[in-house]
């Protein structure tokens, strides 16, 4: 398996020439220039990143990893830690959200215990990549050691080159970790410089007053760990998720592979900005399923520079708006492959 700095040197810019054949089909087929819209777009960008002006994809595989989160002592979730666990087993019995969606575009779900309390037996259908059973309250130090945040990193990037073997050519991130969104809006808070009231929303559904002291929260844990906001390694480290790290090496391995990435929701986002953060790179590789329901995720986009192909104000994660937006990049690219010409059709194209 590769090594961080080793998958970081392979990523290399979008096949600028693909775009460009791409574009030019695009511009063939039976339909005025431009009226498939984001679709159309989307098929150019995934030529670009493949590096195959008629990409296909049949391989889509919904990456949901799991972690728990020590900061949910502090009182920031409407639901107990053991739901983290409970979920995953759901996960594992097809009966969630994520399940449902993965089915109706044929991808396989692949569950990833990075560090859940109370850990699993040995389960058919689950990756164990534990790095701890959770994080450490950031309230009062780091979430992580630095050797925890790269190995759960390095975990990411394992995960995706051993599920390359078995048929992956289009990924979808999501994540399940009761307080995750805690972590998720410190991390976007200490990359993008925003303050933490804009960042950071109502996660579990969370009332009013609950809101106002999971701020507190945020600022808290950011004012005792003071993360560095250039070192993105160094904010997963003191106030990220085992999940969240594990994403971000999904990410930049995808990109090394020169495979697309449905980004999903807010915690993916956050994912997505460590991702980048370590390869700049990497951002062009990244397909924003949705926009989140959750304030933080608009600010996460625009600082990364990615249109949502969706609002649809969902805030669930698991990989469920990524599942969304991976239907859509499969019909972009069918369109691209599938429509006739104008000059195979017969029909008279605009001179």
């Amino acid at each position: 398996m590769s090594s961080l700095e080793q998958i970081v040197k392979r990523i290399k810019p979008l096949d600028i020439s693909a775009m460009m054949a791409a574009r030019e089909r695009q511009d063939q087929l039976t339909k005025p220039r431009g009226s498939l819209g984001i679709l159309e777009e989307l098929a150019v960008q995934i030529a670009g990143i493949t590096g195959n002006p008629v990409p296909r994809l049949n391989d889509a595989v919904i990456l949901t990893m799991a972690a728990d989160h020590g900061v949910v002592c502090e009182g920031v979730s409407l639901y107990p830690q053991e739901v983290t666990r409970q979920m995953v087993f759901n996960f594992l019995n097809g009966g969630a959200a994520i399940n449902v969606l993965a089915r109706m575009v044929n991808a396989r779900v692949v569950i990833v215990d990075m560090g859940v309390k109370g850990g699993f037996p040995q389960t058919d259908g689950m990756l164990c990549k534990m790095i701890d059973f959770g994080t450490q309250n950031i309230c009062q130090g780091p979430a992580m050691t630095p050797a925890q945040a790269r190995d759960s990193i390095q975990a990411g990037i394992d995960i995706v080159e051993s599920e390359i073997n078995k048929g992956l050519d289009i990924l979808g991130t999501g994540e399940m970790g009761i307080g995750n969104t805690t972590a998720a809006s410190a991390i976007i808070s200490a990359i993008t410089r925003t303050p933490v009231s804009e960042v950071t929303g109502r996660g579990t559904g969370i009332g009013n007053e609950q809101l106002q002291h999971k701020i507190r929260v945020i600022e808290k844990a950011l004012s005792v760990n003071k993360p560095d906001p250039d070192d993105a390694l160094d904010i997963l480290a003191k106030v990220g998720g085992f999940e969240i790290g594990g994403l971000s090496g999904a990410i930049i391995a995808c990109a090394a592979h020169r495979i697309p990435v449905l980004v999903d929701g807010f915690i993916s986002g956050s994912a997505a900005l460590i991702a980048a953060g370590i390869c700049p790179q990497a951002r062009d590789y990244l397909i924003a399923s949705h926009r989140s329901a959750e304030n933080g995720h608009s600010v996460c986009l625009e600082y990364l520079k990615l249109r949502p192909l969706l609002d649809l104000s969902m805030r669930l994660g698991e990989g469920t708006g990524a599942a969304i937006g991976i239907f859509l990049a499969q019909a972009a690219v069918n369109l691209h492959n599938q429509m006739a010409t104008f000059a195979s059709a017969k029909i008279s194209d605009i001179k």
